[in-house]
């Protein structure tokens, strides 16, 4: 991701490059981790887990710096997850937008 990428496109270029990495597994990446983990999905899903509880602890704690270093990581293996699940941030979009 671009240090000049406009704040409206974080999450779109978040996820094109999460796309990027299922596809092209490199090797020094994180998210490829995720995708080739020996615990497939559930280790994506167990990291989820984990995200949330940080997030709620820190939400608990009133500690806003915290709150939102865990929601990022929160939104990240969310993105991850529906890029397993082959769904689209235009998918989550449309259901976001399917609620007002």
């Amino acid at each position: 991701m671009d240090a000049d990428t406009p704040t409206d496109e974080v999450l779109d270029e978040l996820f094109a490059t999460i796309e990027s990495r299922k596809a092209d597994l490199p090797e020094d990446s994180y998210t490829t981790t995720l995708f080739t983990h020996e615990k497939g999905e559930n280790y994506v899903l167990e990291k989820l887990g984990e995200e949330t509880t940080e997030t709620i602890l820190a939400a608990k704690d009133d500690d806003r710096e915290e709150l939102l270093y865990e929601s990022a990581d929160l939104v990240y293996h969310l993105l991850v997850l529906l890029s397993m699940k082959d769904a689209s941030l235009d998918d989550l979009r449309d259901e976001l937008k399917a609620r007002f």
